[in-house]
């Protein structure tokens, strides 16, 4: 069925079916493009650009550097600007937020019946056979209790996530991750791993079947959204680099917000089992903040969340509690404000610790303010 038609439909039912005087209101969804309907301008949206997109030196790479700001309100445009060479049409790197982009796929495996959440990783992925207690919730929680280190370049030497992606693990991702012993339990604590990621990604592969994975993300997920621009790199054993290495435009990147933002429907159809997603929102049981990183996002389901747990506030304060959010290296960011019924999208290149995000959502909501229809 056609947008067109889909949209007239939903506008008929409206007329038959409103009651009481009350206008009941058509959802926006993009076809080939999305509409727009800009915000006008204002001191609060001078304020945010003032914050995205300051003068920068890009010599010393130091201070905020926004490439890409997308808000999608209502499933329309209201924001959008871009700084060079990063176009609307630019596939942009995602880094982690390539995490998220993987659960969602992997939901729409999951609504297909292609596996369980309490099955081992090793029924999927036989080579993590050498840690059978390892079941596929615990990877996607980041909770497998291998001994893994997520330092980057400020700490190469000791860096898994560095090995595995640049030097002895790149050929084969996945395996190089089962290769790590364990120091915990499965489930019983969280650390972030881009290793748990990459598992996932090589696990799908048998979930699916190898001739179907070749095209999955684009046949279960991209295409069903209308996204064109996605690239998504695999390492020398054919696994997608589910971890980090995912290319997409900002407009195509909001698609995904905007299924997650209604619950995985998309215009009639629900692409994602609507108990997948509460998954995702579903903070991990077992998951402690740490005191030496106050303001951590609290991990779901391989997206992030900003609710308060274990006497802990939320890690971005002036933000909605039930924000979803995928987040990715040096700034990147899809956020995900179902009440607010926005979808905003920064890509970045920040390579020092001046980006605030609490600010930022806080200017966001400030330009974007406006009353929102039920």
């Amino acid at each position: 069925m056609s947008f067109t038609l889909f949209l007239a439909r939903r506008l008929l039912l409206a007329c038959v079916f409103g009651l009481g005087g009350a206008t009941a209101q058509a959802e926006n969804w993009p076809g080939d493009d999305w509409a727009s309907q800009l915000t006008p301008p204002s001191t609060a949206l001078s304020e945010l650009e003032r914050y995205a997109f300051p003068t920068r030196d890009d010599a010393t790479r130091q201070g905020v550097r926004t490439d890409a700001l997308l808000v999608i309100r209502d499933g329309q445009v209201v924001y959008e600007r871009y700084a060079a060479p990063t176009t609307a049409d630019t596939a942009h790197l995602t880094w982690s937020m390539a995490k998220s982009l993987l659960a969602t796929t992997m939901g729409v495996a999951y609504g297909e019946g292609h596996f369980r959440l309490d099955a081992p990783a090793a029924d999927y992925y036989p080579p993590f056979a050498a840690h059978p207690q390892v079941k596929i919730g615990h990877l996607l929680n980041w909770a497998s209790g291998l001994n893994w280190q997520e330092d980057y370049e400020y700490a190469p030497l000791k860096s898994s996530v560095v090995a595995m992606l640049y030097t002895r693990g790149r050929s084969d991702m996945a395996a190089f991750t089962a290769a790590h012993n364990a120091d915990a339990e499965p489930g019983q604590r969280f650390r972030y791993s881009s290793g748990d990621s990459n598992v996932l990604a090589a696990a799908l592969k048998n979930m699916v079947g190898a001739e179907a994975y070749a095209d999955y993300p684009w046949t279960a997920l991209f295409d069903p959204l209308g996204i064109k621009t996605a690239v998504w790199e695999r390492d020398a054993a054919g696994t997608f680099v589910g971890s980090s290495y995912a290319y997409m435009s900002a407009r195509d990147l909001a698609r995904v917000g905007l299924l997650m933002q209604r619950d995985g429907r998309w215009g009639e159809q629900q692409l994602l089992p609507k108990a997948w997603v509460e998954f995702n929102r579903t903070p991990f049981a077992n998951y402690q903040p740490q005191a030496e990183k106050p303001g951590e996002a609290v991990p779901g389901g391989q997206w992030w969340l900003n609710v308060a747990v274990a006497g802990a506030g939320k890690p971005w304060p002036d933000a909605p509690s039930n924000m979803l959010v995928a987040s990715g290296h040096w700034g990147q960011g899809l956020y995900v404000l179902p009440d607010e019924k926005l979808v905003i999208v920064r890509y970045a290149d920040d390579r020092d610790a001046s980006f605030d995000r609490n600010h930022f959502l806080k200017l966001v909501l400030a330009a974007m303010a406006t009353e929102v229809q039920p």
